[in-house]
């Protein structure tokens, strides 16, 4: 069986008190995600806007993805089919306390 569906996400990146802002809207056509994420530019760094707007962009975009599995993982869950129990990477060196 061929099935083809397309999904459309924009993107609306904005400057709010120094802050670069965007979000990712998914529409499926049944149901909308959306992903947000932020960018600050250091005091010291010259102030590229573009690098802002890409960086609050692909968080955004991260955001709605993780956001897009977690429905999956439920949706899996409600007709019986869980995914397997997360396994934690082995660390080396130094343990990255925010993981």
């Amino acid at each position: 069986m061929t099935r083809t569906t397309e999904w459309t996400v924009r993107i609306v990146v904005f400057e709010e008190d120094g802050t670069t802002k965007a979000r990712a809207v998914l529409d499926t056509g049944s149901a909308t995600l959306t992903g947000r994420g932020a960018a600050h530019c250091n005091p010291e760094d010259v102030d590229i806007p573009e690098i802002g707007d890409e960086l609050a962009s692909g968080r955004a975009l991260k955001d709605l993805a993780g956001r897009l599995l977690r429905v999956a993982d439920r949706d899996l869950a409600g007709v019986g089919a869980p995914p397997p129990p997360a396994r934690r990477p082995t660390v080396y060196g130094w343990a990255d306390t925010s993981a």
